[in-house]
């Protein structure tokens, strides 16, 4: 289940973002969670398993028309295509019109999760 970030998740989400090499530096990860507080463009998702156990955070730029994929880090043991599927099946149920894309670095597993459908 995809929920939108609030404050009250800040640790959690920073705490996944974390794993991402852009985000090894403190200040980078401060300022990515302002960003997506303070930017109406820039949205976060957490991703919650079945376990309801917060396991991913999806980080996103709305347009009018698409939703841009700018990252997608997983918890180690959660790394594995169903849950990358299962995140973008539920942002394009989440925002239907919209298309989906993604930044170069994400397009080729953005391609593997359409391709499979």
């Amino acid at each position: 289940m995809l929920i939108q970030y609030k404050k009250d998740y800040e640790k959690t989400a920073m705490g996944l973002l974390s794993y991402l090499p852009d985000f090894k530096n403190i200040e980078n990860l401060k300022e990515e969670i302002s960003l997506n507080q303070e930017d109406n463009d820039f949205v976060l998702f957490l991703y919650r398993n079945k376990q309801n156990n917060v396991v991913g955070v999806l980080g996103t730029q709305m347009t009018d028309k698409f939703i841009i994929i700018r990252y997608l880090s997983l918890a180690p043991g959660f790394r594995e295509i169903s849950y990358e599927k299962d995140i973008f099946a539920e942002l394009k149920n989440e925002y239907p019109n919209k298309r989906i894309t993604a930044v170069p670095e994400y397009t080729d597993l953005l391609k593997a999760v359409e391709a499979d459908g």
